[in-house]
């Protein structure tokens, strides 16, 4: 069976506070670990009024605090925003309250406009150059002590704390094939070079001692619900969160409308509809036809699902609906997974 995990915005809606965003976060966590996802993964963004995990190691302690078996990471530390020592530092704590829990996916962008990215360390675009060299310094933190070995992240050392490289084009894909680090694709937002992106992955991949072989997530929105018309209501409160990010006019999650032809100009809509191709949109059986023809299509280790909706509940009821798909798909294709 592939694994399904959750990728989470903790998504703040219009009217709510980031105190509701976290411990919906949490509620949907404790949700997923009876539902049998494998992790529980929180990005970092920045200055996004309707995201709440920008201090996204605190909100893993958070998450991980309130569960008891499933693995809850990053995905992903933009690590451009950050030193290596200090991200090795966080993690290494996480890992140590949480042992083998724990997942650090890191990523190259710095989630967020170029503005905050100054603000949140001074050199943006050199620090994304430095990012493969950088990318390795966080690894050594987290290996064993060696013999004269001058700076050490405590915690952090001998931990060996899961590293992913995420990313949406084909340099992290070939940098996780030459480090030899599984690799997840944000599909679910910018798709466009997915299926070069895990060819190359998998076809460049060099072992590691953390990874034998390639190992690639994607992600996929997943909208969920009773009927097809319910599902695609849930789905415009994302489009309408796109359409207002275009615009220069990021804000809370907005409420779902029933028509979103009415928001967005035919342009708009074609943009929206290209970034969001890799969706799940519909009644449990529109959801199993349709996440079946992207398995069927990319052929991934693990599934990343995830929704940013307005409405917790209906979130939740997403996500239960799913699993139950994951599990009807196991049972249609018992061997799925079974030899990667």
């Amino acid at each position: 069976m592939i694994p399904f995990s959750i990728l989470d915005l903790s998504p703040i809606a219009q009217g709510a506070t980031p105190a509701d965003a976290l411990r919906n976060s949490l509620d949907l966590a404790q949700h997923a670990e009876r539902w049998g996802y494998r992790r529980y993964w929180l990005a970092e963004h920045h200055n996004m009024a309707g995201i709440a995990s920008a201090a996204t190691a605190v909100v893993i302690g958070y998450i991980a605090g309130g569960t008891k078996t499933i693995r809850v990471g990053s995905g992903g530390v933009m690590l451009p925003n950050h030193s290596p020592l200090v991200i090795a530092e966080q993690f290494g704590t996480l890992a140590s309250l949480y042992p083998n829990r724990i997942d650090l996916g890191l990523g190259r962008a710095p989630g967020t406009d170029m503005a905050t990215a100054r603000a949140l360390r001074r050199d943006p675009g050199a620090s994304a150059d430095r990012f493969p060299e950088d990318v390795q310094e966080l690894r050594s933190y987290l290996e064993p002590l060696h013999d004269g070995q001058k700076i050490r992240a405590i915690p952090g050392a001998g931990t060996q704390v899961p590293i992913w490289l995420l990313g949406s084009s084909l340099f992290s894909a070939q940098l996780a094939a030459l480090l030899g680090l599984p690799f997840a694709f944000a599909s679910h937002f910018a798709p466009t070079d997915l299926i070069q992106a895990l060819d190359l992955y998998r076809r460049t991949f060099q072992p590691s001692h953390q990874l034998e072989q390639p190992y690639a997530a994607i992600a996929v929105n997943v909208f969920a619900a009773g009927t097809d018309r319910e599902a695609r209501r849930q789905f415009t409160s994302v489009q309408q969160a796109f359409i207002n990010l275009r615009r220069g006019m990021p804000g809370p999650v907005p409420a779902p409308v029933e028509d979103i032809t009415g928001y967005a100009s035919d342009f708009e809509l074609m943009q929206i509809g290209q970034a969001l191709a890799y969706s799940a949109v519909g009644s449990p059986e529109t959801v199993d036809r349709e996440l079946g023809a992207i398995l069927v299509e990319t052929d991934p280790d693990e599934l990343l699902v995830t929704g940013h909706f307005y409405d917790h509940a209906a979130r939740l009821r997403s996500f239960e609906i799913a699993a139950s798909v994951r599990d009807r798909l196991a049972q249609k294709n018992p061997t799925a997974g079974k030899s990667k």
